[in-house]
């Protein structure tokens, strides 16, 4: 680059960092709606969660959450019902909503929104979408009901608050995340034209099903028409409404590259910003407690091991895990298992292997028996019934993960080195086993797997290496090629590993996580969590959060634009 280049260059970076600044300065309001507000059901809660605090600390209490009230009591909503009071006094009664603040680092308000009363309205809603912007709800079924009055509730809510707070000539945006929230995007698009309405689509609804129904995504992405695959794949109704919100809003985001080429191909829309998930460092232990979460962690885990197989297992056992969504594919929870197996006859393993799949099923219960060893710190000297199993299934006959372990000739027997467990529950720290959280239990882990087929983003490797734990992903996934853009990618030494994977190398990504395992075993921990740690700080959401600036300097720039 030459010197003209390079100050061509300077000049757009500043021209650029000076809009985003003038967007911070000027943004006076901001919702922000999800179904995982107060809701922990999925990857979007660790979005909203962590980045919280940075978009916080920058609008104080101008950031407002909105969540569904699902009558319940959540345990990470503490409700104050003096929290814009005058307001919901003047809420017509079809508004019901609770106000409170989200227990999560920056506290910011929360507005949770009771949607089950107005069903009634749902035919009217639909043929309104219909008419104004061609959504077509006919083949619904499922969560899209539920979703969508839902989403026109937030709406409802946001057009109130707006009114009754005469923001008019105040710069106010409303976010809307997933396709759940795209009948609230485009209400507030058609009743509340003064707002700038951005949405973001995690996964396209498409997409995920191409690749569910283990059918070439990648391979054959240029050959895809979304509408007619939709079609076959019977979630017309979804696409339809994430197809046409992305193509009505103010600003449409998604988060990675990887979805951005699907969103292009399968939406018919290419997204206006790319704005990858970041993480808050504020959830992590450090020093001396970070040391006791691990030791703590590691004792957990292994406890419920020994008591499932009835065996000693070395305390310095290799414990992996995998984690996140039950999608058996998509996940790559079939690659983990396999590579489990392939450990067993690994010649140069020379360290027990507690491998653990963490991934919510259709769980019954906590196993009594367990509980109670565990409760009685009772040591048997004899295996329980289905030594793979933490918590009872409602059908475990029927469950892959358990069909694949046992098929793998998994055994758990004392002779075995490397011994596999199904967690199938929800780790929220109330689970009946293990009593703790998820960010409880991952310190004490020595490495994760998340050898994903699909996975617009990726979580679950982003916050291992928060925590210090090296992990391997694969370059299909969006945090793997965005950490590819960092390090190599070839060596887990770095902290994350990036295994290739395509359509038709399932037993290569196979080979290839096991040869990074290993090595791991081998390597230095202590200079290896140095390594995690450096890649995370530039995950942090001040590093990505500016990203969010410019989506929302877009969206108030297309306002003018219609406007005008």
């Amino acid at each position: 680059m030459n010197t003209e280049q390079n100050v061509e260059h300077l000049s757009k970076k500043i021209t650029t960092f000076a809009a985003q600044l003038e967007c911070m300065t000027t943004l006076d309001y901001l919702f922000e709606c999800s179904w995982e507000v107060c809701n922990k059901v999925g990857g979007i809660y660790t979005v909203l969660s962590s980045r919280a605090r940075t978009l916080h600390d920058k609008f104080d209490d101008n950031i407002l959450f909105i969540g569904p009230d699902l009558n319940n009591e959540p345990q990470d909503f503490a409700e104050d019902p003096n929290l814009f009071r005058e307001w919901k006094s003047s809420l017509p009664e079809k508004i019901r909503v609770k106000t409170g603040r989200w227990k999560i680092p920056g506290n910011p308000p929360v507005i949770l929104v009771a949607f089950k009363h107005l069903y009634g309205a749902r035919n009217g809603l639909y043929y309104d979408m219909w008419e104004h912007f061609g959504i077509d709800s006919q083949a619904a079924y499922g969560d899209y009901d539920e979703s969508c009055i839902f989403a026109y509730s937030a709406g409802l809510v946001i057009e109130n608050f707006h009114r009754f707070h005469q923001l008019e000539n105040k710069n106010v945006a409303a976010l809307f995340n997933e396709w759940t929230l795209g009948m609230g995007a485009l209400y507030i698009k058609k009743n509340v034209p003064a707002i700038a309405t951005l949405f973001t689509t995690h996964a396209t609804t498409i997409g995920r099903s191409i690749a569910g129904n283990n059918k070439p995504l990648y391979g054959k992405m240029a050959e895809y028409d979304g509408d007619k695959m939709a079609a076959e794949l019977g979630v017309q109704a979804k696409h339809s409404l994430e197809k046409q919100t992305a193509r009505h809003v103010d600003c449409f985001t998604t988060v990675s590259d990887i979805t951005a080429m699907e969103c292009k191909q399968l939406l018919q829309k290419q997204p206006d910003v790319v704005m990858p998930n970041g993480f808050e460092g504020g959830f992590v232990p450090e020093g001396v407690e970070y040391d006791r979460k691990r030791s703590e962690a590691r004792k957990t885990l292994l406890n419920v091991a020994e008591k499932l197989t009835g065996c000693h297992i070395d305390a310095n056992a290799f414990i992996i895990a995998t984690s996140g969504r039950y999608e058996y594919r998509n996940k790559g929870l079939d690659v983990f298992i396999e590579s489990m197996h392939g450990l067993r006859s690994a010649e140069n393993l020379h360290r027990e292997v507690v491998a653990l799949i963490m991934v919510p099923a259709w769980v019954y219960a906590p196993r009594a028996d367990l509980k109670y060893l565990i409760e009685q710190n009772i040591r048997q000297e004899s295996p329980l019934q289905t030594p793979f199993l933490t918590h009872w299934l409602r059908s475990e006959s029927d469950d892959r993960i358990m069909n694949y372990i046992r098929g793998a000739g998994f055994t758990n027997a004392a002779a075995e080195k490397v011994k596999i467990f199904f967690v199938p529950c929800y780790l929220d720290g109330q689970d009946g086993i293990f009593n703790k959280s998820y960010y409880d239990l991952l310190p004490g882990l020595d490495a994760t797997v998340f050898a994903s087929y699909y996975e617009p983003w990726g979580y679950t490797p982003l916050e291992s290496i928060f925590f210090g734990i090296p992990t391997v992903t694969t370059d299909l996934a969006g945090f793997g090629a965005w950490a590819k853009t960092e390090i190599s990618g070839g060596d887990i030494a770095e902290g994350v590993a990036v295994v290739h994977r395509n359509e038709d190398n399932y037993f290569d990504v196979v080979r290839d996580v096991n040869r990074q395992l290993l090595k791991l075993m081998d390597a230095d921990s202590t200079v290896i969590r140095k390594n995690c740690l450096s890649l995370a700080k530039k995950a942090e959401w001040t590093n990505f959060i500016t990203y969010y600036y410019k989506a929302f300097q877009i969206a108030f720039e297309q306002k003018k634009e219609t406007k005008n």
